[in-house]
């Protein structure tokens, strides 16, 4: 996984002035509309592995009455007990961990994009099984695959109470001969009272091939799947979102039959058991 980024350790702080978490209610409702697509309905409970400063938690809690959240950074874990006082938060490596229950479902949010090797992936997806009732459901959101990688800048930032930021984003290759690829940030952080200040920080994320999360989930005993994200500020067919439902009566390697993410939409009622 990448070395200590600043953003998730002594910038952590400032977190959610790099991403708000007001902007996830969109993102997070897509995810649980993708978990009751395969299971029928609503997970009672949830596991978050690298769950960060806990933007997603924030939407998706009011729906699932229990919530364990899961960090390697125990400054990311204090800033969402922040705004999400009433969860236990655990902190642990998301391939090796192992919380001692299991959930009907687990989620993996854009963390999973620090993992660079097939081993990461397979690793995860244990950890993820292990953690998983039977007839439950895991989801995984990785940033790329190497099917879908591309090189670009992007910026952005907001302002807070006596402070701003603001960032610039650059993706890179990585090494030769890995799934590795770069992200350099510049931030901008002005605070009241202090000389605005540039921090420069470095992040290394994989881009692994759509086959090798699908391998991994399907090894790891799961049946998988994936679907595409549907989300306003991301175009249509830019990127997928993998699933995997672990069948009741043990394992099974068949691809998942999900509908579309449109149809991921439609009230709950008219959804069906994940087959």
């Amino acid at each position: 996984m990448s070395a200590r980024p600043r953003m998730y350790h002594e910038l952590a702080d400032w977190f959610h002035l790099i991403t708000a978490p007001e902007d996830y209610a969109e993102e997070a409702a897509y995810y649980l509309a993708v978990m009751r697509n395969v299971i029928g309905r609503t997970p009672a409970s949830l596991l978050e592995l690298g769950s960060g400063g806990g933007n997603n938690a924030s939407h998706y809690k009011a729906s699932i009455p229990d919530v364990v959240l899961s960090d390697l950074s125990e400054e990311m874990l204090s800033l969402s007990r922040t705004i999400n006082p009433g969860l236990r938060h655990v902190r642990g490596d998301m391939r090796t961990l192992r919380v001692g229950r299991q959930f009907e479902a687990v989620f993996v949010h854009d963390a999973c994009s620090y993992l660079t090797t097939a081993d990461d992936i397979r690793q995860l997806a244990e950890t993820a099984f292990e953690h998983c009732l039977p007839g439950g459901v895991a989801v995984f959101c990785p940033d790329h695959t190497q099917e879908n990688l591309v090189y670009e800048t992007d910026h952005g930032g907001h302002d807070g109470d006596g402070r701003a930021l603001r960032y610039l984003e650059w993706t890179t290759p990585g090494a030769p001969g890995t799934f590795e690829f770069g992200i350099d940030y510049a931030y901008i952080l002005h605070e009241d009272g202090h000389e605005p200040r540039v921090v420069y920080d470095h992040h290394v994320n994989g881009a692994l091939p759509r086959e090798t999360w699908l391998s991994s989930l399907a090894e790891a005993g799961f049946q998988p799947g994936a679907v595409p994200l549907v989300h306003s500020e991301v175009p249509e067919g830019y990127s997928e979102v993998f699933t995997g439902w672990r069948p009741p009566g043990g394992s099974s390697s068949e691809p998942l039959q999900c509908r579309t993410a449109s149809t991921a939409f439609l009230p709950e009622a008219t959804t069906t058991e994940g087959t």
